[in-house]
């Protein structure tokens, strides 16, 4: 299951004011991660939005680099880290990624952190 589907993107405006009214969120730097588990049925145990603010990143040019390089490590890396801890769940999980960083970062550096992000993401999952 290494692609990214459309199933997998979160498009839908009223779960999106949703996950940002109601969803955890904490801060990894350079990512900061917004989840929210909703009982709707789904293809996909995930749901993922990846937002890098227009104010930080003027370039279109620079926003789409950044986006580009969290989609692949996050395409790269759902399933070993975040999808076996959702395996046994039955509601779906609303997540944002939002670039928080002031530069732009290499693809290696953004990958590490969004398997710690993972990783963080899946103890909160187990806590709650």
């Amino acid at each position: 299951m290494n692609k990214f589907n459309k199933e997998e993107r979160l498009c839908s405006k009223k779960s999106l004011d949703l996950l940002f009214k109601n969803g955890s969120s904490f801060l990894l730097y350079p990512f900061r991660i917004t989840f929210l588990f909703v009982d709707e049925p789904h293809k996909y145990p995930t749901q993922v939005v990846i937002n890098v603010a227009k104010k930080r990143y003027k370039h279109a040019v620079d926003r789409n680099l950044i986006k580009r390089r969290t989609r692949e490590a996050y395409r790269l890396h759902k399933e070993a880290h975040l999808y076996t801890a959702l395996a046994n769940r039955d509601d779906l999980l609303l997540l944002s990624l939002q670039f928080v960083g002031k530069e732009k970062y290499e693809f290696t550096f953004l990958e590490k952190k969004l398997i710690t992000a993972f990783k963080k993401l899946t103890t909160q999952i187990i806590a709650s």
